[in-house]
């Protein structure tokens, strides 16, 4: 607000969050049934952005089969003793940046 006495105008200020974007992918890995299966993502900033893991097109969400843990920068997916029907795709989406193993 700027007030001389008899005249005032306003402004307003607007933060937009930057985007995050993935700086480490990523990585195929094998596992035999029965272990645990953990995949790894970083960002290039920590964000309240949405993000989300999918199996397949599956969306996953922290349970008693899947721990999904976020560590200031770092996302990580455990996938708890797997099964061969857990073969498959996984990805990691931050807004419109996707990384798949």
């Amino acid at each position: 607000v700027c007030d001389t006495g008899d005249q005032q105008t306003t402004a307003a200020v607007l933060v937009k969050e930057p985007a995050a974007i993935i700086v480490e992918a990523l990585k195929d890995i094998t596992s035999y049934e029965g272990e645990d299966a953990v995949f790894e993502c970083r960002l290039s900033r920590e964000t309240t952005q949405d993000v989300q893991w999918f199996l397949g097109d599956v969306p996953l969400q922290s349970n008693e089969m899947n721990e999904i843990r976020v560590q200031g920068t770092r996302h990580t997916l455990m996938l708890r003793k797997v099964t061969l029907e857990d073969s498959g795709s996984i990805s990691f989406k931050v807004g419109q940046h996707t990384s798949a193993a």
